[in-house]
């Protein structure tokens, strides 16, 4: 037998089961990014908010300006209870970790409301608000007339650099605020002081509050930024606004559990 003829013939025979075996693994992501859709899409809900924000430089205070605007949010207990990113409600906390001391943001959210699938909006409420974790939990003022679909944040998954995972999104209102899924990939991990994931930073539709999923179905964590003051400070409305003070992360299930077993009882006295 021709050794060469041989070797050659084996190397094309890997090659062509390399270009047919790509597809078929792009199209396994697919089918497992569908099934993770149509099962979770309907716990990713939008919320509406009315923001009054006041700006103060060098001592001077402008006007204080509304807006109203949509951001997406989690839902996590069939009671309602919701986390959503702490800078996307409260964009005060991001300016003070981004500017220089003499520039100074205060908002408040003058009305917050869940918009349902079906058109209907459901009043709700900030129960909790974490800056260090860019999170924020609201609920529904009144108790639901029907538990709402949730994602079980208990059952959790890891992920590893490299891995692909699904992100689910609701689009703004120029889109109909239509359901849809990313596909990301976890392009570095932090383990200290805390452990949280670093979605690559290619432009998806997936944004702060979305819910994010191994392929396997099970809960990864939560998108929201991570932001650190320092001298070249930069920062963006996109979960892939990255520079060196200021990046988009996907927080670990773990973490938003933690964080939801500080909120208070319904009807207990807020801190």
């Amino acid at each position: 037998m021709n050794t060469k003829f041989g070797n050659a013939s084996t190397l094309a025979g890997l090659l062509l089961a390399t270009l047919l075996a790509t597809p078929a693994r792009a199209d396994e992501i697919s089918e497992k990014g569908r099934v993770i859709f149509n099962e979770h899409r309907t716990a990713v809900v939008t919320i509406q908010v009315v923001l009054k924000n006041k700006v103060t430089m060098s001592g001077r205070a402008a006007q204080a300006r509304e807006s109203r605007q949509d951001v997406s949010g989690t839902v996590i207990d069939p009671s309602g209870l919701t986390v959503v990113s702490l800078s996307s409600v409260d964009p005060s906390s991001l300016v003070q970790a981004l500017m220089s001391e003499d520039v100074k943001m205060e908002s408040e959210l003058a009305d917050v409301k869940i918009l349902t699938e079906d058109g209907g909006e459901i009043p709700a409420e900030v129960v909790l608000r974490d800056k260090d974790l860019d999170m924020a939990f609201l609920r529904p003022k009144a108790k639901p007339e029907k538990p709402m679909t949730s994602v079980d944040a208990k059952d959790s998954g890891k992920a590893e650099v490299l891995d692909v995972v699904i992100a689910l999104n609701r689009l703004g209102n120029a889109a109909g605020r239509a359901y849809s899924a990313s596909v990301e990939r976890i392009s570095g991990i932090v383990s200290r002081p805390r452990m949280f994931y670093i979605p690559d930073a290619n432009m998806t539709t997936s944004g702060l509050g979305c819910p994010a999923f191994t392929l396997d179905g099970k809960f990864l964590g939560v998108l929201v930024t991570r932001a650190i003051r320092g001298d070249n400070s930069g920062g963006g409305s996109s979960l892939n606004a990255q520079s060196g003070n200021f990046t988009g992360i996907i927080l670990p299930a773990s973490e938003v559990l933690k964080a939801a077993a500080q909120v208070p009882a319904v009807g207990a006295e807020k801190k």
